[in-house]
């Protein structure tokens, strides 16, 4: 496989996947364009690379340094903004757990505190607070689980996979 037709096919994956994390798939493609450039790129360069609007290529840039996947650098001598991803993979993973938790998880646990003291003592009251329960109790363990995977460093959580894989 020549390196065009492989960088082609990894920037279609992993705009694909970009939807598995919540965001659209210019933005992850976008990101994973940035992931394997050698140097930082122009707004310009990731413009005529993926062949899209330079408002749609600032919009997902912007929302790309939100996540913390990518970052502005400066190059001396030119006025430009440059842009270069976040290369080491347990920080993408860490930030992108991280972002999901925020938009997912967070407005998940808020509402279920909400619903979780409803009033009625008939048979659907109580099977409705039964499964409100059950699912915070399952939401927590996973907010829980998630807080320490990001706040483990990559060997510890890479043992630990291994162990549960053997």
């Amino acid at each position: 496989m020549e390196y065009q037709e492989g960088k082609d096919k990894f920037l279609q994956t992993w705009g694909a996947l970009g939807s598995n994390w919540g965001i659209n798939r210019t933005m992850a493609q976008i990101h994973a364009l940035l992931l394997i450039a050698p140097e930082a790129l122009s707004a310009e360069e990731i413009r005529d690379e993926l062949q899209i609007s330079m408002g749609n290529a600032n919009m997902n840039l912007r929302a790309l340094i939100d996540w913390g996947l990518v970052y502005k650098e400066l190059k001396t001598g030119e006025r430009k903004d440059f842009f270069i991803a976040e290369k080491d993979m347990w920080e993408v993973v860490k930030k992108i757990i991280q972002q999901r938790k925020k938009k997912e998880l967070e407005p998940l646990s808020k509402t279920l505190d909400e619903i979780s003291d409803i009033q009625g003592d008939d048979e659907k009251a109580e099977e409705f607070k039964k499964m409100v329960k059950e699912i915070k109790l399952f939401s927590n363990k996973a907010d829980s689980m998630l807080d320490r995977i990001t706040e483990a460093d990559s060997n510890w959580l890479f043992g630990t996979f291994l162990r549960l894989i053997k």
